[in-house]
């Protein structure tokens, strides 16, 4: 092997250093320069191939000086650690005190996917940009980005694949009543509970520009919000067919997308905006106190907590009908805790118990599976004891999420519009 000979006890010197950074997609490459005792400089990368590559290029400039001046004394230097090894094996890295300059290590968070590395949170939601549900998604996670989905399945689906982080869907309606579509989805998808959002609902009568109210044959929106209105249209004037569709934004949309001008939507102020839309009448609910209940859904689990109010929501079924249903609810009388909601659902597995009796003849009762939310988090005592009691009632018993109350104050005048 060619050694390499200095002049001087360090054959590479640093005339100037540049700060390396973490290697993110966009971020140009570190560079730093390196000049050599013989006077040959270069600039080189901060990773391990631009350095051996740097190297072998500066170890034949050397070597070709050395044949041209001979080099006598002391500083030749004929092997490396006793090894004739080739100058490209020597695993050379940038020499200083600042440990800044040495490059990071990766670890798990960097090889994992959104949000762990940095970038915006995504979030899914059924409907299309201007929804109240698009609303409901900044407001559980402000700053994030909103992935809008065509369907309720199709939003737990993209939290299950990986195309989005969170999921944020309506399960009830303080007018409306419960969304079952979505406590169905809940049981199907192994989705959890991490948080809830309520936000207030503030409907609009929008059409296109220079359409007048009289000009109206009919109204489109979604089916609750057309029953929310339903008494105000009329207080209107308006005698207008009403036509449900999937989602109050989509309604708005569709106008602007097929200019109907005999045609409204109900929506938000948002969807007007976007769509390009006119504000014909403004507040047009029924009743002030409308409120719908979202929550957040995750691929994992939150940690319980008990300093502060925590929500926990479950579904359970018994093999014996609704004749256990006083036993589980006595579980969480005799500990205080109060529920916020109970709601049953067809057992779709088996939706009718046939009961054979000699004396009385054959019996059909319905199945059912019962969804109960209560105010207590799972890391109390007090709620573990309930639900091992509960576990001896039923045949099935599953714990949805264990999540902080939303418990942001609001009032009919503070409305999202």
């Amino acid at each position: 092997m060619n050694s390499l000979t200095t002049p001087s006890s360090n054959s590479l010197t640093y005339l100037n250093r540049v700060r390396p950074s973490l290697n993110r997609i966009g971020s140009a490459p570190t560079r730093i320069s390196v000049k050599c005792g013989y006077g040959f400089e270069f600039s080189t990368g901060s990773n391990r191939a631009d350095w051996q590559s740097s190297c072998a290029i500066l170890s034949s400039k050397v070597n070709s000086q050395r044949d041209e001046s001979p080099v006598t004394g002391n500083d030749h230097v004929s092997a490396v650690n006793g090894h004739n090894n080739a100058v490209t094996d020597l695993q050379l890295v940038p020499i200083g005190n600042n440990k800044s300059l040495q490059p990071k290590p990766l670890s798990i968070t960097d090889l994992s996917p959104a949000p762990m590395h940095g970038s915006t949170l995504r979030v899914a939601y059924q409907g299309v940009p201007g929804a109240y549900s698009e609303a409901a998604a900044g407001k559980a996670y402000p700053n994030s980005e909103a992935m809008p989905c065509d369907q309720f399945e199709v939003a737990f689906q993209s939290v299950e694949l990986w195309i989005a982080d969170r999921a944020v869907l309506p399960v009830e309606n303080s007018l409306g009543g419960s969304i079952h579509r979505n406590y169905d989805l809940l049981l199907r998808h192994r989705l959890h509970i991490v948080g809830e959002v309520q936000l207030p609902v503030h409907h609009c009568l929008l059409a296109l520009p220079g359409v007048r109210k009289e000009y109206l044959t009919r109204v489109i929106s979604h089916p609750q919000a057309l029953a929310q209105c339903e008494n105000t249209l009329t207080k209107l004037g308006l005698n207008v067919a009403r036509e449900a569709v999937d989602d109050t934004a989509g309604a708005a949309e569709f106008i602007t997308a097929n200019n109907l001008r005999d045609t409204a939507a109900i929506a938000s102020a948002r969807a007007a905006e976007l769509y390009g839309l006119n504000i014909l009448a403004d507040g047009i609910q029924d009743d002030p106190n409308n409120v719908t209940r979202f929550v957040m859904l995750a691929r994992e689990p939150i940690i319980p907590r008990t300093d502060r109010p925590f929500k926990t929501s479950i579904v359970f079924a018994h093999d014996k009908g609704t004749s256990v249903l006083f036993k589980v609810l006595s579980a969480f009388a005799f500990r205080n805790i109060s529920l916020t909601k109970i709601e049953s659902r067809p057992h779709r597995g088996r939706p009718i118990r046939v009961v054979d009796d000699e004396s009385e003849g054959t019996a059909k009762h319905f199945e059912y599976m019962f969804y109960i939310d209560f105010e207590a988090s799972m890391a109390e005592v007090r709620a573990q004891n309930a639900l091992a009691e509960v576990q001896e009632f039923t045949s099935f018993l599953r714990v949805l999420g264990s999540y902080p109350m939303d418990m942001t104050p609001w009032s009919p005048s503070s409305t999202f519009s």
